[in-house]
């Protein structure tokens, strides 16, 4: 836990999410900004600074956070497709330093993304 995280707080209760899923190990919620009809982000509880501090003992963590998100897309309907993100650092957009899968769908997805 990092006690300056804003996805920290999440975990501990402090600061109240709109919640679509929680275990022992990740918690998913609704985007406080949705950039899509259906956004929610899935994150693991363990603090994890980005995707480029990912160690080999979090293989099978981030493996669940895309099953996890998987899973609820179906269930809340996106059939279509959907787009999954994960941002590293400054230039890749992360604006929060807790690593985090944002799952997007609900229209179409255009490319290039940024």
């Amino acid at each position: 836990m990092n006690q300056d995280c804003l996805f920290c707080k999440i975990v501990a209760g402090q600061i109240p999410a709109d919640k679509l899923y929680e275990d022992d190990e990740v918690i998913a919620f609704r985007d406080i900004s949705p950039q899509a009809p259906v956004h929610f982000l899935v994150i693991p509880k363990k603090h994890i600074v980005g995707p480029a501090f990912i160690e080999a003992e979090d293989e099978q963590l981030i493996g669940k956070m895309l099953r996890v998100g998987a899973r609820i897309a179906a269930e809340l309907g996106v059939v279509n497709g959907y787009r999954l993100v994960f941002n590293n650092g400054d230039d890749g957009g992360q604006t929060v330093f807790h690593l985090h899968l944002h799952v997007l769908g609900g229209r179409q997805m255009h490319w290039p993304p940024g």
